[in-house]
């Protein structure tokens, strides 16, 4: 059966990508369907499939896929490293997706870490340790080659110590005295950048500060194995590793998650949930990403190049008539708390933003991320304000803090996280002690 997969000429950070293909245009697996502009920052887009092109918009390319795929695809061009990088459109493929060539672009001169985020943050996301498990030598290649662009002397892959079997199989596979593994706690949100460097190198930086300023380049773990894949195979990115749990069909326990690797980019959102068993009759939403956050989609959407998890959430429960939202740097933003209020049937009486969250370019940063001073004077104000209960989107040490004291003034404690985690019989984050 012909499927159609859908191009977004924006999946990364930077200018949105030109079309290079027509309505009509046959085309082959691993074909430049839209190229960088000139001068700018920006990505390349290829065909993850052989078809036809469909349509050309000014947001989207469609291609009706042939009913025989192939894994064979166009190889890239380039042959040295960086370019081949650059010409295969490699982004962070775990967070706003930052082209990878603009963070190589300026080699250290002396010194210098290229630090690895294995941490697989988010609950239920699963994609990047299952990749690690099955090719080690793959992650650590494209650290090797990484290091190599920027002239680093150290390389380090950060993992979270309870990811036994990646850290057993990164320690066999490893022969580079230059690389070697830090093991971080199993809170949430250890992957997140500054956490990584506070926890790998020591140093805590500002808010408005980039890993440069520590010496240091963060790539994410899969962008680190499509790296190798580019340089050594010329290998465009046209596939995506994607974790789908959540509301499946049967509920099986061996359905709740499931990890699907090199995923065409493009897949509708549909495609995936019937791989993984089907939609169940009932669910809440659909998230694309993780259960902090992720963003609500639609059963049409395409897989990107930034997507990692799809989640079919537990139905909402009804909420308080009245709710306060404390919003968190690390966690869902104030217009997907608004969402969820508005999920559970709550009017939002109150909004206040966790202590240590600052204001930069629009968006919040943590000024400690993980470690939380504390947030009685926040629920105070929002029970003040009339909430009667309160929905937070907290990392574990803020929810910690928060159920110290929410609790003793009658204000029962909602998280953004609860649905997602209820759909695969997740622990829901409240309390918590360190592991």
């Amino acid at each position: 059966m012909e499927e159609i997969y859908e191009y977004p000429l924006k999946q990364h950070i930077g200018q949105q990508a030109v079309p290079s293909v027509v309505e009509g245009d046959k085309i082959l697996r691993g074909q430049l369907l839209a190229f960088q502009r000139e001068d700018s920052l920006g990505a390349n887009i290829y065909a993850s499939v052989t078809g036809v092109v469909e349509k050309v918009t000014d947001e989207s390319i469609f291609v009706k896929a042939d009913e025989k795929q192939s894994k064979e695809y166009v190889p890239l061009k380039g042959s040295k490293p960086l370019e081949l990088i650059k010409e295969a459109g490699i982004v962070g493929l775990g967070g706003a997706g930052f082209p990878t060539y603009a963070k190589f672009s300026k080699p250290f001169e002396t010194g210098g870490y290229v630090i690895i985020n294995a941490a697989e943050c988010e609950p239920i996301l699963s994609h990047n340790i299952t990749r690690i498990e099955q090719k080690p030598e793959q992650l650590l290649r494209g650290l090797e080659i990484a290091m190599e662009i920027v002239n680093a002397e150290h390389g380090v892959v950060a993992i979270k110590k309870t990811h036994i079997e990646a850290i057993k199989a990164l320690q066999k596979v490893n022969k580079n005295p230059k690389i070697r593994l830090k093991l971080l706690e199993n809170i949430y949100p250890m992957g997140e950048e500054r956490a990584i460097i506070r926890e790998t190198l020591g140093k805590l930086l500002s808010v408005t500060d980039l890993p440069l300023a520590a010496d240091a380049i963060v790539i994410n773990a899969e962008s680190a194995c499509r790296i190798a894949e580019a340089v050594d195979e010329k290998k465009p990115l046209i596939d995506k590793d994607m974790t789908v749990g959540g509301k499946i069909k049967g509920n099986a326990a061996d359905k709740l998650i499931q990890v699907f690797l090199d995923v065409p980019l493009g897949t509708k959102v549909a495609t995936l949930f019937e791989k993984a068993g089907g939609l169940a009759d009932t669910y809440g939403e659909l998230i694309m990403g993780g259960p902090f956050t992720g963003k609500r989609t639609t059963a049409d959407a395409p897989v990107v190049k930034t997507t990692g998890g799809l989640i079919a959430a537990e139905c909402f429960p009804k909420g308080p008539e009245k709710i306060g939202l404390l919003v968190c740097a690390c966690g869902a933003n104030k217009e997907r708390m608004k969402q969820l209020a508005e999920s559970l049937g709550s009017e939002v009486v109150g909004i206040e933003c966790c202590k240590q969250a600052k204001e930069v370019k629009g968006n919040l940063k943590c000024e400690n991320p993980g470690k939380c001073p504390g947030q009685v004077q926040k629920v105070m104000a929002l029970k003040k304000a009339g909430a009667q209960a309160v929905l937070i989107g907290n990392c574990t040490d803020c929810s910690n803090t928060v159920m110290s004291c929410a609790p003793q003034l009658g204000l029962p404690v909602y998280h953004s996280t609860d649905s997602a985690l209820r759909a695969v019989n997740y622990k829901l984050i409240r309390k918590f002690k360190k592991r």
